[in-house]
């Protein structure tokens, strides 16, 4: 238990740092070091996720950052793409899951260039003037 939450808090603070989701660290971290399988550990990524969402509508509510409607249409869409995916992920092949998920991190990853890439031509742009 103290490994997966060692592992929880060190993908968080990467995921932090990057500005990426947690789960694109805390799913490989939790197959890799807990030797779960990939279903497993999406599963828990998921899981962690609600404590976290939950402290943080209300942290941002008391800040008057909440839109109560659609705070309630977004968390029951949320609940049900989250049944739909358990339904999906237990009818396919592990293996298609491992490689969903890899292509996920590999959209991520470009994402994470792409915009390092503009905000670079944005500073460059600034500098020449």
């Amino acid at each position: 238990m103290i490994e997966a939450m060692l592992i929880g808090l060190a993908a968080g603070v990467v995921a932090g740092l990057l500005g990426i989701g947690g789960g694109a660290l805390f799913v490989p971290a939790l197959t890799i070091f807990l030797d779960l399988d990939q279903l497993d550990a999406q599963a828990t990524s998921l899981l962690a996720i609600v404590p976290v969402a939950i402290v943080g509508t209300w942290r941002q509510r008391a800040y008057g950052n909440v839109r109560l409607p659609d705070a309630a249409a977004l968390g029951l869409l949320a609940v049900a793409g989250a049944g739909a995916g358990v339904v999906i992920a237990n009818a396919v092949p592990e293996r298609v899951l491992e490689v969903g998920f890899a292509v996920l991190i590999l959209f991520v990853a470009s994402q994470l260039v792409r915009r390092a890439l503009r905000e670079d031509d944005g500073d460059a742009g600034g500098e020449r003037e």
